[in-house]
């Protein structure tokens, strides 16, 4: 022990020892005046905090013997309470109470010491500075444990709500498990999914819920193998979002944004289009990044996804059927001769005029212009999924009837 630091007197403990019964009811009495919040506690809880505070002023006096901050009793301070009781009890209140407690004992550690002894006064304040400091410390590893435990346990909960929405389970599911990790699920919601960076997941999955805040919005990010899948919520402009995720947090390949959706609940319908979307965007080599899974309608539709195929007759073929008039012959005609003007008017022995003209209603009727490349494919896929979901007439039989005959 250094020279300049001379233990207090075997006198001097033992009064603070037979004092020691007073001194915690002086720090309960205190800590009762001085925070309101404190007495809006259950009774039980009550009750750990002031055995809590018993059990830090008699390791103070074990502490005295032995103060070596390796060998600090505070574990046994705070060990004296449940778990439950950091859920009720912050760790800024902790501090307060810490701070009330120190000043409950210097208020009494005169009196109990003895006014004849201002040596011994001086070493017992110094004392119990050092002993506070370690308590403090104390305090911030019990609330930094409870602080990662809480985060690991966050962390297997986000996983579980992704892999939900991945899944499609209930919507009911989803919004439970969603709600138990503290998010909102009522927001717009687009889920994102690409290959992961191969980068540390955890800097990754802490960088891409800085920049989904920084948009405005939250993100929940799951890392399953080398599939990197973000869920962003309350997002303004989720396209833009996944551009700034696509050139820093993604690994290379087709980064693929599903629709948005109005709640996380539902976000399964996202997710689903997400997905297909990276299966079917090697099709289309020269797709943008991040790319929109309903631009890739078409090569979702050939790779199998049925919902895909009703997307493109619903929204392309069938409004062109019900808008009548020559819009479907026309297109068809357009498609046929390789998209030349000419070649469809004089097929149609229609002016070129009346061939744009109806090329620009079907742009305004199906959403896609036949004029470009890649929408031109759209459409002809379109045409060619809406006329196979077409009902046929039943074929009628070729067998020859046996004729009718007449009883008698």
């Amino acid at each position: 022990m250094p020279a300049d630091r001379t233990e207090l007197s075997p006198e001097t403990v033992r009064r603070l020892e037979a004092a020691q019964g007073s001194f915690a009811s002086a720090i309960t009495a205190r800590i009762d005046q001085a925070h309101p919040w404190y007495g809006d506690l259950p009774a039980d809880e009550r009750s750990w905090v002031g055995l809590v505070a018993q059990a830090g002023f008699g390791d103070f006096l074990r502490w005295l013997s032995e103060p070596d901050p390796d060998v600090l009793a505070g574990t046994a301070v705070f060990g004296a309470a449940p778990r439950e009781l950091m859920r009720s009890v912050t760790l800024q209140q902790t501090v307060e109470l810490v701070r009330t407690a120190i000043t409950a004992v210097e208020e009494g550690l005169d009196a109990v010491v003895g006014d004849g002894e201002p040596h011994e006064q001086v070493l017992a304040r110094e004392a119990l500075l050092r002993y506070s400091r370690e308590v403090a410390f104390a305090a911030a590893a019990v609330y930094a444990r409870a602080a990662e435990a809480r985060g690991a346990w966050d962390a297997r909960l986000e996983a579980l709500v992704v892999d939900a929405v991945l899944r499609g389970d209930g919507e009911d599911t989803i919004a439970s498990r969603a709600a138990a990790l503290g998010w909102t699920a009522v927001a717009p919601t687009t889920v994102v999914i690409g290959q992961a960076a191969g980068q540390e997941s955890a800097g990754a999955v802490a960088r891409i819920r800085s920049l989904a805040r920084e948009d405005g919005g939250e993100a929940l990010v799951g890392v399953q193998g080398d599939r990197l899948v973000v869920v962003l919520s309350g997002t303004p402009d989720a396209h833009a979002s996944a551009e700034r995720l696509a050139l820093t947090e993604f690994g290379p390949g087709p980064v693929v944004v599903g629709p948005t959706v109005a709640s996380l609940p539902v976000a399964a319908r996202s997710a689903r289009a997400a997905q297909a979307g990276v299966v079917a965007a090697r099709a289309w080599p020269e797709a943008p990044r991040p790319v929109l899974a309903d631009d890739l309608l078409p090569e979702r539709a050939l790779s199998g996804d049925a919902t895909a195929r009703r997307a493109l007759v619903d929204r392309a073929y069938a409004p062109l059927v019900e808008a009548g008039g020559a819009l479907l012959e026309t297109l068809t005609a357009y498609l046929a001769h390789g998209g030349s003007l000419e070649a469809c008017a004089r097929s149609l022995y229609v002016h070129a005029n009346t061939v744009r003209y109806r090329l620009r209603r079907v742009a305004e009727v199906s959403g896609w212009t036949p004029s470009a490349p890649r929408e031109r494919f759209v459409l002809q896929t379109a045409l060619a999924l809406g006329r196979l979901s077409q009902t046929t007439a039943p074929v009628r039989s070729t067998r020859l009837e046996e004729p009718y005959k007449s009883g008698g």
